[in-house]
Formats: structure tokens, sequence, C-alpha cells
């Protein structure tokens, strides 16, 4: 069995059901409000621990009964919560999204304890990286953690895996010298590389160009069309299932979670997991929220048989 660790955020999100996005200025009514779990971090690790990973979040929440229940709901997915702290006086973090009827979103986070995280913790959790086959981190934590983290990977020799996300102007070098895997959606990539992606050859350049920053293997998700990967032995678009979209809440974060459960130490199968990962994110497409439509193995695994 997969081991793998995850650092990063963790949220309560509240959705506005709406028909379609308002302009600027425009007040518009939501058909539904509806709460749930959600954050990068978390929805990475429940992806992973439902792909049959034994799966580690280290991760801070608030001070509120909304901790207890982000808590509850790790556990409740399999994720092992021992490095899960609470941080006395802080919030939990908090997600709004806006989803409109074709399952497009807008998010806006209140990141509360999430940035409350430390170097500290990571170092109190160092045995762990010992003992695991993959580290994954994203931008809602503190990067100072982020880099604490990759370099215990990297010197017990385990696959990091960065998602860059939410997009920042500039990504530190020391960051991407321990970052075996990069994983940016188009947007993403777009901001970090300054060149917009159109079709294969500007996700070709994109990639190019983040192979430049120092990062070995690239993984561009590119919605519906599928994810881009790039590597010194492939370089090739894996193609998405065609599927009809509910809520793209937490799809990449689905795609992410069962990508680094299903590679190989050697990134062999590179292009094979790739696939997986975006059957796993086709069924979670079809499905309300972020956590909860997150399938399991055994349906991604039945998935891929009727595709065949």
């Amino acid at each position: 069995m997969k081991k793998i660790v995850v650092i990063g955020s963790s949220n309560v999100d509240t959705t506005l059901h709406v028909k379609d996005f308002p302009k600027p200025g425009e007040t518009i009514n939501a058909t539904e409000i509806t709460s749930a779990g959600g954050g990068k971090g978390a929805n990475q690790a429940i992806a992973a621990a439902k792909s049959g990973a034994e799966t580690y979040f280290i991760n801070r929440v608030g001070e509120d009964s909304e901790g207890g229940y982000i808590t509850h709901q790790l556990k409740s997915y399999g994720v092992d919560t021992t490095y899960v702290q609470t941080t006395m006086g802080s919030k939990t973090g908090h997600a709004y999204i806006t989803l409109n009827e074709a399952g497009q979103n807008d998010i806006i986070i209140d990141h509360g304890a999430n940035y409350e995280l430390t170097v500290e913790d990571i170092q109190a959790a160092s045995d762990l990286f010992k003992d695991v086959d993959c580290v994954i981190a994203q931008f809602e934590t503190p990067l100072e953690v982020t880099i604490e983290a990759f370099k215990l990977a990297k010197k017990a020799g385990k696959i990091t895996i960065l998602n860059p996300a939410p997009a920042i102007d500039k990504i530190p070098k020391e960051l991407l010298q321990y970052t075996d895997i990069i994983t940016p959606n188009e947007t993403e990539s777009d901001k970090i590389t300054g060149i917009q992606i159109k079709d294969n050859s500007t996700l070709a350049t994109n990639a190019e160009k983040l192979h430049l920053l120092g990062v070995k293997n690239v993984v561009i998700t590119y919605g519906d069309k599928g994810a881009y990967i790039s590597s010194a032995d492939i370089e090739t678009l894996v193609p998405a299932y065609k599927v009809e979209a509910t809520d793209t809440t937490g799809a990449g974060d689905t795609f992410i979670g069962y990508l680094a459960s299903n590679l190989k130490p050697d990134l062999s199968n590179f292009e094979a997991a790739a696939k997986i990962a975006n059957r796993a994110s086709s069924i979670a497409v079809q499905r309300l929220g972020a956590q909860p439509s997150i399938p399991t193995a055994k349906e991604v695994e039945e998935a891929m048989e009727d595709n065949e």
C-alpha cells in the first residue's frame, strides 16, 4: 500500500448555487446554499485515501466547531489526522464558492488557521517523511513550510508533487529544486510562465518553460481536454473522459490524489497513472461538492473497465 503525506489547507466550503455568475454591480439570487468540507490539501488527502493509499495530513484548524467538523470529515474518509493541530484563538479556513448551472465555479478563500502552519510543525513530523512514498503540497499554506517539507522528503529520497495553486507570480527557486513533479492547471501555468495556453503547441511551450525553471516532470491539467504530461521519456496530452459536468470543484485535487497514489517510484507509468487520475476526475465532476464527489478506487476501477 502506498503511503502519502499531504501538507496543505482545510476549509469549510460554502457554495452558492446560481444560474450564472453576476456581472459587476449586479445582484442575483442563489437557488441553493450548501456547505461541505474542502481546502485543496484536505481534498487531495481524501482523494489519496479513497484511492487506497495510507494517507497522512499535516494541517492546522481553528478553535471553533468547524475545526472539529473538518477533523471528523478527514477521519471518516480514512485520512490519518495525527498531525492536524488546533490553533488557539484562530478560526478554521473558509471558502466561498459560486457555482453556476454549467458546473463552473469562482472561489474566494479566507485562509484562517491554514496560514498558522509552521516549519516547526513539519520538523515535528520529520520521522513520518522517512516512511512514505510521496509528499504533496499546494500554495494555501506558508511557502517556507512547503520548502521545509520538500527538503525533508528529498533527503529521505521521496517523490515530491507541487500543486502551484492558487497561482503566485514567482515560485522560489529553492522550492522548485526540491520538486519532482509540478501540476498546474492551464490558468496557473499561464501565470507562472507568462505564456497563454491556446492549443497543444502552447501546452508544449509551457511545459518546456516549467522544465527550464528546474522541474523535470510536468503535468498541466487542461479541463475537459485532459492532462498534458511532459518528462524526459514522454510528452503527450492524455485525453479527458467525456462526461456532463455538474460541479468542477475539487476535480484537480481528485486528479492529484489519484496520480500520486498510482505512480511508481521511478515514474515509469507516468501516462498510465495520469489516465487513472483523469478517470477519477471525470467521476468527481458529475457530482456536487469537493470531498463528497471524490470516487473510491473501486468506482474508478469499474469505470476504467467500462471504457476498455
